[in-house]
């Protein structure tokens, strides 16, 4: 199968994943805002938020098990792929327990006047963080299967996965809304066995499907791979901790100033920008291990075709969805919530507008990891995200509302976008004005346009039902008809057509059977 079908066929598993499990998990989190009150909904997003601060180790270390697993498929070197799981094994166990040590060192501080928590609910925060310090260690020693299933292009796995997990959430949700004690620590305990259940399941499938599963330390361990990605994974730590550090640690910078309200209103927007990032990342999943195993089988070409029309499609699936609800981000969560947290519609509309911005680059940071040399673009990356905090800080101080974080974290992203194109031409010899034509500009103009056009609907006096319908409706027309006409090139238009029709035959061969 060519890269071009599989990709397709992945992403239409994917995509069939994300149609079930979007619409469960939001509805799960309005079961789970109504049960456990804005307070301490706020409260577990601060804390949950918290812990992310400090598991960027891992965030590290998964990009470079994830390359080095695809490229070593893409060189067809097995033995380089048993070294690689084996390596990545262990230093993921080092990992987990490093953070371990490191979230409980931290828990004393954070609970001790670090941490805005109303009175009466100090002992209830202290429980849940160690129900996600148990689901954090889980997910880090997961990871090299995470990997492995990914690198192998198993989607359909992912898919089911996926579906699992919302459904457990759902009986989560179902499960705290008629518990007649402290919903808030049975939440935490629930989900904490919900990542006991996925990590046995994947450790289970992976050692029974796949070759490279082997815990055989003294024949595959390999100290030169053990160093390569390493070395790759430090790299890959400065700009993902940067990032995640920064990031995450708007909830506390927001918390300090405003309270646990404010962060119930972040972690709606969270939610809403998470649903709605699964379908252009849903194909970046499938596009990922193609992009690392082109340059590992030495075709750079191929790695920067799919890059740039990965990055290009991505962001025009996110504007897809996102427009119409930017647009009429009101009505849709007083239909979805009971009870909408202050700041909510600002930050649900700014986060997506975020999200935007960083999806015209979004594919790049996989093309420069794939040739390896990331030390440049991570160093860039970091030194632009953590002027995030200090300058939200004095602008708080400065007494501005809530909503200027993301005014501050747009212009970050933008700054980040610009190093990407940069590094990408460097060490990738991406095309600089074919990308800033194409790429950039096209989808720019396309997404202003598009939201500005149909924005002026909500002036029309119509009903509310009505009234998003239309958008809807206008969006989405507008958008297909702009990325038809001047969204792709020729190539790529001949590219969407043949896998339509490859998809096409394949249903109807499916279906003769």
């Amino acid at each position: 199968m060519s890269a071009a079908n599989r990709v397709a066929k992945n992403t239409m598993i994917l995509y069939g994943r994300m149609a079930i499990t979007m619409f469960i998990s939001l509805y799960a989190t309005r079961l789970i805002l109504a049960a456990l009150g804005t307070t301490d909904f706020g409260i577990f997003n601060l804390v949950a938020g918290s812990i992310t601060m400090l598991v960027f180790l891992n965030n590290a270390l998964t990009g470079a098990s994830q390359r080095f697993m695809s490229y070593y498929q893409g060189d067809g070197d097995i033995i380089k792929q048993k070294s690689v799981f084996v390596v990545s094994g262990v230093i993921h166990i080092l990992v987990g327990v490093i953070i371990i040590i490191l979230l409980e060192v931290a828990g004393i501080f954070l609970f001790n006047g670090f941490l805005d928590i109303p009175e009466g609910r100090v002992l209830a925060a202290k429980t849940i963080y160690q129900f996600l310090i148990i689901s954090t260690f889980l997910n880090i020693v997961t990871v090299p299967y995470d990997a492995l299933i990914n690198s192998h292009e198993n989607m359909l796995l992912v898919a089911i996965l996926g579906i699992l997990e919302s459904l457990i959430k759902l009986s989560i949700a179902f499960s705290i809304t008629v518990y007649s004690g402290d919903r808030l620590i049975l939440y935490g305990a629930l989900m904490a066995l919900m990542a006991v259940l996925l990590a046995s399941i994947r450790a289970i499938y992976c050692k029974k499907k796949y070759s490279e599963v082997n815990y055989s330390i003294k024949k595959y361990y390999s100290k030169p791979v053990f160093i390569e990605m390493l070395s790759f994974a430090g790299w890959n730590l400065v700009g993902t901790g940067a990032r995640v550090l920064s990031i995450q640690g708007m909830a506390i910078v927001l918390n300090t100033f405003f309270g646990v309200i404010v962060n119930a209103a972040q972690g709606v927007a969270n939610q809403i920008t998470g649903q709605l990032m699964v379908f252009s990342n849903t194909m970046l999943k499938a596009l990922n291990p193609v992009i690392a195993k082109s340059e590992g089988a030495n075709n750079r070409e191929l790695m920067l075709r799919a890059t740039q029309t990965g990055s290009k499609l991505s962001f025009y699936l996110l504007a897809f969805f996102s427009i119409p609800i930017i647009i009429e981000m009101p009505a849709i969560l007083n239909f979805w919530l009971k009870d909408v947290p202050e700041y909510a519609i600002d930050f649900c509309r700014l986060s997506l507008i975020v999200s935007a911005v960083r999806q015209i680059s979004v594919t790049l940071p996989s093309a420069i990891g794939a040739t390896g040399k990331i030390r440049g673009s991570k160093i860039a990356e970091s030194v632009i995200i953590v002027m995030l905090l200090p300058l939200a800080y004095i602008m708080f101080k400065a007494g501005n509302t809530p909503e200027y974080i993301y005014y501050v974290l747009i212009l970050v992203e933008l700054l980040i976008s610009a190093s990407r194109v940069y590094y990408a031409y460097i060490f990738c010899g991406l095309n600089l004005k074919n990308y800033l034509l194409n790429n950039v500009f096209i989808c720019v103009l396309i997404f202003s346009s598009t939201i500005l056009l149909s924005a002026i609907n909500i002036y029309s006096g119509n009903s509310e039902f009505i009234r998003i319908i239309i958008v809807f409706g206008i969006s989405t027309v507008l958008l297909l008809a702009q990325v038809y006409v001047f969204g792709l090139n020729k190539t790529e238009k001949n590219q969407i057509k043949m896998l339509i029709i490859a998809l096409k035959k394949k249903i109807l061969k499916n279906t003769d059977k």
